[in-house]
């Protein structure tokens, strides 16, 4: 549970009564008790009203705030304010601002422009985080704390210059080591002493577009700077845990952010919480994906819904309102997935700056008599009634799918072989195969447990980490499923090539060896054609994208290419191996064949769907406390549907009604199916 103090499913976000007067701050809590809302969160950019001069802390708003917030029930998620410095510290010490990708230093202005490896930033941010928690730590609204605000963004400047050779020295020890993890003596890039190292960035190695002469050394600086801006977060964390060390901690994640390595940042939160903020066109199945991403960051612990729209965002090109009921839908997606809370970006929309048009639970005509406000308060009284029934109900998979963010920076900085390689993209289609299929997946890093599986799926592992083809063989001799696609194997984790044919590490585990690589344009196809009905998957399927020449050694040819000069070749392999197989997907096949290949790879390993022949646009997911499973359908169709749920009698969390045969799931319409309790 994230904090007993309120053992139910949190429902509210992000609240600013800095902007507004008392007659405002009356109202909102007229309206917050209207929508059901018990959670805010406070705080979050009012560095420079809490700290209006270098040594004046002024923290009377916050404490009125505090205590008005507690006297009408409503509990507090208190941020540490420091996602935006004030403008004096930009003024007075300007290492404070940070140095973009061109050299130009900034000025004061925006958020996230503070440099993660500023002096002045971190002996400031952790003065006031201290302050804050020396002040709150015993305030009785107080149920988390949360540090900053949504981390990124890069910096070149001096400081980090200088933070970067420390960083490479570290991980290195000597400048020859360094010059051969980054294979300098391409293009003469020999270095000989550490101040000779300069940044990769638009006035050196790199161009717009992650586009980068030098892999290695732009990985690493990716490294350093999803490093350093982690160390901020553990700065403000530590100094928090010295006042106040039975609050938990957290800060707002983005879901497959491209820029931090969110595995290594989890192991430093006690609570994982991101922002979903899906377009109107964003596939279901991809934010169910980047859902099952945060809860398996913390190897399956419930996570925080932190931020979404009631409505809309302001920020993506078209800003389309949420349907009528789908704020309902996708919130109840994300409790279904392992969320624990329900919160919004924003409680009031503010009059002026670039955020005037986000959505938010009170709209600017200021009263309750609308569509969006009537929406909330539904929700909030539903969420009121379930109480702590679903808290800390976890999900099992026994499949996993492998995400790793420094194989994704390594794939999207390669010079080739396609710039349609969009590594998240390809992940997604095996999650998508599954969700379609009813069958539920884990998101895990390559460090995860993979005993626990009996499939585990590792779509394009261009980069192999150390041990992590030990790893893998030995979960297939214990008789696991391994699947693993194209371009995967390829390089070490320095980006350096392991020679001897692809897929390297792995040749031994899947039993091929490939010798090139062939790359069609977009709108281009090949054909996977099956040897030999298998199961579900017979005939010829569309193939696109990248296509590997493989030979095969050990391994069983199961399906060949249907056209180009290596018509016939393997591009679709099985190798046993010990009690298990590893398969080999050697092009971006098509959503039908990768259905019929999991479909068959799953019934295989007796992994039966939630919800056999579930309905398209029909989602199902399922969360298990104390034996006690609680299934979740969801219909993202705007109309009706029908789901054969087999022959068992269940009971709607929901309506309280009971459930057998046939579920008759209404437009956007949710339900959560479980064993009928009944009272002794």
């Amino acid at each position: 549970m994230i904090n007993d103090k309120l053992p139910k499913i949190w429902y509210g976000g992000d609240y600013n009564p800095e902007q507004w007067g008392p007659e405002v701050w009356e109202e909102d809590q007229r309206m917050f008790k209207l929508a059901g809302i018990d959670v805010v969160t406070i705080n979050v950019f009012s560095w420079a009203l809490n700290q209006p001069e270098e040594n004046t802390y002024d923290f009377n708003w916050l404490d009125e705030t505090m205590d008005r917030l507690h006297r009408n029930g409503v509990g507090v998620v208190l941020a540490t304010s420091t996602a935006a410095h004030p403008a004096w510290m930009a003024k007075r010490y300007p290492d404070v601002t940070r140095t973009d990708f061109y050299g130009r230093k900034r000025t004061f202005g925006g958020r996230h422009n503070s440099c993660p490896n500023s002096p002045t930033y971190r002996k400031y941010s952790r003065l006031i985080a201290g302050k804050l928690a020396e002040r709150y730590k015993d305030h009785p609204a107080l149920l988390l704390w949360h540090v900053s605000n949504e981390y990124g963004g890069y910096c070149y400047c001096d400081n980090c210059t200088a933070e970067f050779r420390v960083w490479v020295q570290s991980r290195y020890n000597s400048i020859d080591s360094v010059n051969k993890a980054w294979n300098t003596r391409f293009w003469g890039h020999t270095f000989y002493d550490w101040d000779e190292i300069v940044l990769p960035n638009g006035l050196s190695e790199e161009g717009e577009g992650n586009v980068s002469a030098f892999q290695g050394i732009s990985l690493d600086y990716r490294r350093f700077m999803s490093d350093s801006l982690l160390e901020c977060y553990i700065i403000e964390a530590e100094e928090i845990r010295t006042h106040s060390s039975n609050v938990p901690i957290t800060t707002n994640l983005m879901g497959n952010f491209g820029q931090l390595n969110y595995f290594d940042w989890a192991k430093h939160m006690d609570i994982i919480s991101w922002d979903n903020y899906p377009s109107l066109t964003t596939p279901v199945s991809e934010t169910a994906m980047v859902h099952d991403l945060m809860r398996g960051l913390k190897d399956g612990d419930p996570f925080m819904l932190m931020e979404q729209t009631p409505s809309q965002q302001n920020w993506q090109a078209y800003n389309s309102l949420k349907r009528p009921g789908v704020m309902r839908l996708w919130s109840y997606q994300a409790v279904a997935r392992g969320a624990d809370t329900v919160l919004f970006f924003q409680m009031r929309r503010s009059i002026g700056a670039c955020e005037k048009f986000h959505g938010a639970v009170i709209e600017h005509v200021g009263h309750e008599q609308t569509r969006v406000f009537r929406e909330c308060a539904d929700l909030g009284e539903e969420l009121m009634r379930l109480g702590d029934t679903l808290l800390d109900a976890r999900t099992e998979a026994k499949v996993a799918i492998v995400y790793d963010w420094e194989n994704r920076w390594a794939i999207e900085m390669s010079s080739g072989p396609t710039v349609d390689l969009q590594y998240p993209s390809e992940v997604h289609k095996y999650y998508d195969a599954l969700f379609k299929l009813g069958i539920q997946a884990d998101i895990v890093s390559v460090d995860a447990d993979f005993s626990k599986y009996e499939i585990v799926i590792a779509p394009v592992m261009y980069m192999v980490k150390k041990g992590f083809a030990q790893k893998t063989e030995s979960f297939v001799s214990e008789g696991g499923t391994f699947v693993t696609t194209f371009f995967s194997g390829i390089v070490n984790e320095n980006d350096l090539v392991t020679v001897g044919g692809y897929p390297g590490e792995l040749r031994k585990l899947l039993g091929i060896w490939a010798e090139e690589i062939d790359v069609l344009p977009a709108g281009q196809f090949n054909q996977l054609v099956m040897n030999k009905p298998i199961g579900k998957l017979e005939g010829s399927y569309p193939c696109e994208l990248l296509f590997d020449l493989i030979h095969a050694e050990s391994a069983e040819v199961l399906a060949e290419y249907g056209s180009e000069f290596y018509k016939g070749m393997p591009a679709l392999t099985v190798n046993s191996f010990g009690k298990g197989q590893a398969y080999y997907v050697a092009t971006s096949a098509s959503s039908e064949f990768l259905q019929g290949f999991l479909s068959n790879l799953c019934q295989d390993k007796g992994v039966n769907p939630l919800i056999p022949n579930i309905p398209a646009g029909v989602e199902a997911s399922q969360r298990v406390k104390e034996g006690r499973s609680f299934l979740f359908l969801l219909n993202h169709n705007a109309d009706p549907v029908t789901v054969d749920i087999g022959e068992v009698t269940l009971e709607d969390l929901l309506t309280g009604e009971t459930i057998s045969l046939n579920a008759v799931l209404p437009g956007r319409g949710v339900m959560i199916l479980t064993e009928q309790v009944h009272p002794k």
